[in-house]
């Protein structure tokens, strides 16, 4: 099968946006997949690998190496892609995703082309922890929201740690990348296991093929190792009531692993 090489040319005029530093990596291959799935970035049974990059006057292919995490509740990701020469640059999920629609660009190509790379930019620049708040702020009265938040200010560990937790409920959650509801595990009795341990309540993470495997049901008690980030779970739409969360689900866990029925 031919492998297409990009011209020198080509990469001379792209402009790249390389990370400042470090960013998150795929932990294996069921990761990448939850991911790019939730970046609506694949709807396939077999998730893509290659992705089409496209300026005013030439596409390029490319592949996802990583992902920045931002944001007060770090629920904002900025793509790592990486282009055939080996160059890396930083983009925003859904315009990566805009791209590899065939009309992208056609109607007004030579306008769309020249700020391609100012809307990344710019996306870029921006302060991501504003932007975020901004876009998750939830139209309430503020006595209300403030009632809310409340149970929710903890001082939680940045790094992988380990957890005990009890399944409480399969539910479905709205998916703004896809459009579409996503399967998640909604657990209890939430526990960060440290020096001072933390007790979380409720959290959520995403029924991903390596938690299917384990074939869980409600009331199962769990052991495992993951980050946990302030992130609340959406709701689902047009759903049915047993795939429904009636309380708020303000935390979610990333990437468990090493995860022991107890």
């Amino acid at each position: 099968m031919a492998i297409t090489i990009p011209h020198i040319e080509e990469s001379n005029r792209t402009t790249y946006l390389p990370p400042k530093g470090e960013y998150e990596t795929f932990a294996d291959e069921s990761h990448y997949e939850e991911k790019v799935r939730e970046w609506g970035l694949s709807t396939t049974k077999e998730v893509k690998k290659q992705f089409w990059y496209k300026e005013k006057d030439h596409q390029r292919l490319v592949t996802i190496k990583g992902y920045e995490v931002y944001g007060k509740a770090s629920e904002c990701n900025t793509l790592i892609i990486e282009f055939q020469d080996g160059n890396l640059s930083c983009i925003h999920p859904a315009y990566l995703k805009e791209m590899q629609a065939a009309s992208f660009g056609k109607a007004s190509l030579s306008d769309a082309g020249d700020s391609s790379q100012s809307q990344v930019q710019e996306i870029t620049k921006k302060d991501p922890s504003k932007e975020a708040k901004k876009a998750a702020e939830p139209k309430e009265p503020a006595q209300k929201k403030e009632k809310k938040e409340k149970p929710s200010k903890l001082e939680l560990p940045e790094e992988k740690v380990h957890f005990t937790a009890t399944v409480k409920q399969f539910a479905l959650s709205w998916n703004n990348f896809n459009e579409e509801n996503d399967e998640v595990v909604v657990l209890e009795n939430v526990v960060v296991h440290q020096e001072n341990p933390i007790e979380v309540g409720l959290a959520w993470c995403a029924h991903s093929k390596t938690l299917k495997k384990f074939e869980l049901v409600p009331g199962e008690a769990l052991e495992f190792d993951g980050k946990i980030v302030k992130k609340k779970l959406p709701k689902g739409k047009d759903v049915e009531t047993e795939f429904i969360v009636e309380d708020p689900v303000l935390y979610k866990v990333n990437n468990p692993s090493k995860i022991k029925k107890s």
